[in-house]
């Protein structure tokens, strides 16, 4: 029993090594990206803007909603499975027919580099700006927009 686990354990290791990791680092942070979209809300967001923009502001609420949380979901059980398959090939995104590999925003959204102390200096002035509450949507506001 005892050299069998040992003997498993090599393959294990054997195997991990063999796969390579050229894409290996791309792949898992593309997973972790598509897993955070429950919190992140973007696919959710933008659905709800498409179908106000395309079927009117009566459908965007009710249809965009509940076809931009199936989506999130979507994004979400792909993102696990790049987590769990990243080490092995292929390194391509996966479902691209239906969602895209980079992560939704919505068109009235550009995100940028959160402005702080690290980003974004300011020596002259002595301070520097700051978004208030970036992980609330809709709440960005900035002292010195710059990007």
């Amino acid at each position: 029993m005892r050299k069998t686990l040992l003997l498993l354990a090599g393959a294990a290791l054997v195997a991990s090594l063999g796969a390579g990791c050229a894409n290996t680092e791309r792949k898992l942070s593309r997973g972790f990206n598509n897993t955070l979209e429950l919190v992140r809300l973007g696919e959710l967001r933008r659905t709800q803007e498409q179908t106000a923009l395309f079927d009117g502001p009566s459908s965007g609420y009710g249809t965009g909603f509940f076809t931009g949380l199936n989506r999130s979901l979507a994004r979400t059980g792909i993102g696990l499975y790049e987590i769990v398959t990243c080490p092995f090939p292929p390194y391509d995104p996966v479902f691209t027919d239906y969602l895209s590999p980079n992560p939704a925003y919505p068109d009235s959204y550009r995100p940028s580099m959160v402005e702080d102390a690290m980003f974004s200096t300011d020596a002259n002035l002595g301070f520097s700006g700051g978004d208030v509450a970036p992980m609330i949507p809709g709440s960005r506001f900035r002292i010195f927009d710059t990007h």
